[in-house]
């Protein structure tokens, strides 16, 4: 699942949630008048004070919005929690930082439905005779915003499955939800005036729409499956047809561990690499060779499989998130990045011209600023001669430190300058779950403390790269 959390920790279960058009549309439209109502206050009780005070004021307004959000949506869950964080993390670099806060909002932790709650979706979705056949948990596994995972038995052969199901009318919400966003951010004027949202929302409402076709993503976790059934550094669930359908998704149960557990924390420096190399390997694969790319890199669809050998394992989970890209795009984003990486400024310009990050006409300062940026994402795998290596980040033996780097904040600045310099042009759509996927992959290699030398790996598929 996507922002998973262990059910276990919570204290309690809801009984219900907003699920009815109605009831969902009714609470949405209340936090939005509340938003009015704040931002009328705000502009009289500050009329009269100075520039700090009138900022701190807003701060404040901000925060108790974001309260009034995260206390609402325990009972809504569904797209307006999911779409929350899918567009803080793309607003991490293009969203003013107050906007970013409201949206972080939406992310408020939930616990999962009661067993009584979730249980008539179970009933609806499989037979009867088709229930018997399980041993079902009543207590979740994990929850999310869009549904919760079961942990069940099959009666007649003893083995472990997980029932992921859906979150009642999740689905339908979806357009009434993504609006009220918009509306919220709207009303609370977080967005600049030249902003166009319309891109954005439509590839988060596409990809929303992929994550409640439950039966679309058994097909993909059948097609990742399939290509990693050889590859023993990764396992993927094998998904179980029989207990399948458009709102519930079963799979076997897979074991292992988060990647910050202390269990694996505590492995050696050697097996921790090993694993962080394996996982820099498959988004490789996905970028370089099959164009297909799993963007939901959150922590929870990751788990490690300790191998008393040192044959350690990736668990892959939740394909729900997973990304066909053409070859038209595909092959200049691969090209930017080979220019990036080797240094190359004519491929790197002529594919940013193709995908439209830059244009002939634009402002030279613009054109070098967006470079540096480009360039500067490649940072850990560069050589130690690299000029770009001014402050060492590169050791002598190519190693680069993922936990001990400031390379995110750097590159966030950056784009801030872009933003703040220049005209706002919306990136190609394709870019807001690459750059999700970028970013996760970045947070699991330094969770995992890893220091690697990514280089040679990535020259490998680099070399393909015409």
């Amino acid at each position: 699942m996507d922002e998973k959390k262990s059910a276990k920790k919570q204290t309690k279960n809801l009984e219900r949630i907003k699920s009815s058009m109605f009831s969902r549309s009714l609470s949405l439209a209340k936090l939005t008048f509340q938003a009015g109502a704040s931002i009328a206050q705000h502009g009289v009780t500050s009329a009269l004070k100075n520039k700090e005070a009138k900022e701190e004021n807003w701060k404040r307004l901000l925060q108790n919005q974001a309260s009034l959000i995260s206390s609402e949506l325990g009972e809504l869950k569904g797209s307006l929690m999911k779409a929350g964080q899918m567009l803080s993390m793309y607003g991490e670099h293009f969203l003013p930082p107050e906007a970013n806060e409201l949206l972080k909002s939406l992310q408020s932790d939930s616990p999962p439905l009661s067993w009584e709650a979730i249980e008539p979706t179970l009933k609806k979705n499989l037979s009867e005779k088709k229930l018997a056949l399980l041993d079902i948990e009543k207590e979740a596994l994990a929850s999310a915003s869009m549904g919760q995972v079961h942990r069940a038995r099959i009666k007649a052969t003893g083995e472990s499955i997980v029932l992921k199901i859906q979150y009642p009318n999740v689905d339908k919400a979806i357009d009434s939800d993504l609006r009220a966003i918009r509306t919220l951010l709207g009303t609370l004027k977080l967005l600049p005036r030249d902003f166009n949202l319309d891109p954005l929302f439509a590839e988060v409402r596409e990809m929303l729409s992929q994550e409640t076709d439950y039966e679309l993503e058994a097909q993909l976790t059948e097609e990742f499956y399939e290509r990693l059934k050889d590859d023993t550094r990764f396992v993927v669930p094998k998904v179980l047809r029989e207990f399948s359908g458009p709102r519930i998704l079963a799979t076997t149960f897979e074991r292992g561990l988060r990647a910050d557990d202390p269990l694996i924390q505590s492995l050696s420096q050697e097996r921790r690499n090993k694993i962080a190399l394996n996982f820099l390997d498959l988004y490789f694969k996905e970028i370089f060779d099959w164009g297909v790319v799993q963007t939901d890199p959150h922590s929870g669809n990751y788990r490690i499989r300790i191998n008393p050998q040192g044959h350690d394992q990736l668990v892959l989970l939740d394909f729900g998130a997973t990304r066909r890209y053409t070859e038209e795009f595909m092959h200049p984003y691969r090209r930017m990045v080979k220019g990036s990486l080797l240094n190359d400024h004519n491929t790197f310009f002529q594919a940013a011209l193709e995908l439209g990050f830059v244009q002939s006409d634009d402002d030279e300062d613009l054109k070098k600023v967006f470079e540096e940026f480009c360039f500067e994402t490649v940072e850990p795998f560069i050589t130690y001669e690299d000029p770009r290596n001014k402050a060492g980040q590169i050791d002598k033996d190519g190693t680069y430190d993922w936990k001990n780097t400031d390379l995110p904040q750097r590159l966030s600045k950056k784009v801030f300058q872009i933003v703040r310099k220049h005209s706002w042009r919306t990136p190609p759509k394709e870019m807001i779950f690459l750059d999700r996927k970028t970013g996760g992959v970045f947070i699991f290699l330094s969770v995992m403390r890893a220091k690697i030398r990514g280089r040679d790996l990535l020259l490998k598929y680099i070399e393909k790269v015409s």
